[in-house]
């Protein structure tokens, strides 16, 4: 059942993306389409995030996130996908998306990757987000880093496809800016934002139909 999952999913990440149109579903009320020649855009610094999944022992799929551990920052406490900014040493995005998910995962498999999403810009931290997808046959070890992860979150791909995980909610980033946005709800906690953005691709390429 996984194995065929992983299979089509392959294939349908191999056609067009629905890209902006996709991920703007679940962007808050404020958020515009920034243009790709535009000047903040020009000025982005790469980073690259993994989207894993692999079977639980009944061959049901699961997706891992991450809860970030509270900090001065953007993303503090905030649901997210492993990865983060791109290092000179990295010999690709994709090399960057592997190197921060075992830094913060310590999984102790190496994952397959088997397409990407669209890149998504964050505004607040000029981060211009590469989503790689990848898979694993079984579920792994890992061992988080306290650092970084608050917590590891393997959530059931049944859940993340549901129309009714997607809600509604105020968000207040920072103090006097409330934003009314869009969310999935993982097990009662919020991914928003850009996080959410990406997932929301994933999700409608899943629900396509290949030709």
């Amino acid at each position: 059942m996984f194995k065929e999952f992983i299979a089509e999913l392959k294939k349908k990440l191999a056609l067009p993306l629905p890209g902006p149109e996709a991920q703007y579903e679940m962007a808050h009320v404020k958020r515009e389409l920034i243009h790709a020649s535009s000047p903040q855009v020009q000025s982005y610094r790469p980073s690259a995030v993994l989207i894993l999944l692999y079977p639980n022992a009944h061959q049901e799929t699961l997706l891992l996130l991450i809860e970030r551990v509270t900090y001065d920052g953007y993303h503090s406490g905030q649901i997210a996908l492993p990865g983060g900014k791109a290092d000179p040493t990295d010999a690709s995005l994709e090399a960057t998306a592997l190197r921060e998910f075992f830094e913060e995962t310590g999984c102790d498999l190496v994952p397959e990757i088997i397409g990407k999403l669209t890149p998504v810009y964050i505004p607040v931290s000029k981060f211009m987000v590469q989503p790689f997808v990848a898979y694993l046959p079984h579920r792994p070890n890992f061992n988080k880093d306290p650092r970084e992860v608050e917590q590891l979150i393997e959530w059931p791909f049944t859940n993340f496809i549901d129309a009714q995980t997607v809600k509604q909610t105020t968000i207040e980033p920072q103090p006097g800016l409330k934003l009314h946005t869009p969310y999935f709800d993982v097990q009662d906690k919020v991914l928003w934002g850009a996080t959410a953005m990406i997932m929301n691709e994933l999700k409608w390429v899943v629900n396509a139909e290949l030709p």
